[in-house]
């Protein structure tokens, strides 16, 4: 049986729970329940009309937050000559080849998002594969690429990555609960925009079953998946 504490208990049952909102009013009531001491992170987590056992019905995109994510994020970048310029000059936290491989090997990992030139990836794979594991530099992630400082400035900008579970739901970050309204509301709208577009062919029915906002430390407020359609 769950256990929620006093402040959770009191936002839960300020509201109907079971209540589908417009985007805005969902974000508005995920602010003002978004009082914990620290600038709250607010997550989406989208429930998917499809089978996440069959590889046709795969969800996985990335796309670019208009007002970003609020959060810094630390990038390493796997790239020699040239292309370590463009990283570094892009603002690549570290970047290095063969140096930045064993730099990993032995235990650095203050990092969250890892880059990679494509000529470095057989070489990173080998080397790094079991050891980065879910950061592993990967193309459908738009974390290996030729143009590696533009790959850099978009993840830096707020580039989010959405990727389907086991359970057929995508979890990720739209902002942050200091961001004003209608900025979170874009943000939102983009990213489920990004999400509708990634459709399997192959996925029936209801595609969009449900979303969920919620800060850090506050309870879920439901979106009607049909009024996101008419905010887009």
């Amino acid at each position: 049986m769950r256990h929620y504490g006093k402040r959770l208990r009191s936002a839960i049952g300020s509201y109907d729970k079971r209540q589908t909102l417009s985007p805005a009013e969902a974000i508005a009531l995920v602010k003002k329940h978004a009082s914990a001491k620290f600038n709250e992170t607010v997550e989406a987590h989208i429930r998917l009309g499809v089978d996440p056992k069959k590889s046709d019905q795969n969800v996985r995109g990335t796309v670019l937050l208009p007002h970003g994510t609020g959060r810094v994020v630390r990038v390493i970048a796997f790239a020699k000559g040239d292309k370590a310029k463009d990283a570094s000059e892009a603002g690549a936290d570290v970047v290095g080849d063969q140096d930045l491989i064993d730099k990993v090997k032995g235990g650095f990992a203050d990092f969250d998002v890892a880059v990679a030139t494509p000529d470095m990836m057989a070489q990173v794979g080998k080397e790094l594969g079991r050891i980065l594991a879910t950061k592993m530099p990967n193309p459908k992630a738009g974390t290996v690429s030729p143009n590696i400082g533009s790959a850099i400035r978009d993840i830096k900008a707020g580039k989010v990555e959405f990727r389907l579970d086991k359970t057929g739901i995508i979890h990720t970050i739209v902002g942050k609960a200091s961001f004003e309204e209608d900025q979170l509301v874009e943000n939102v709208t983009t990213l489920l925009d990004a999400i509708v577009r990634a459709k399997p062919a192959a996925a029936k029915g209801t595609y969009l079953r449900s979303v969920t906002l919620a800060s850090t430390m506050g309870p879920g407020v439901k979106i009607d998946p049909n009024r996101i359609k008419a905010t887009a």
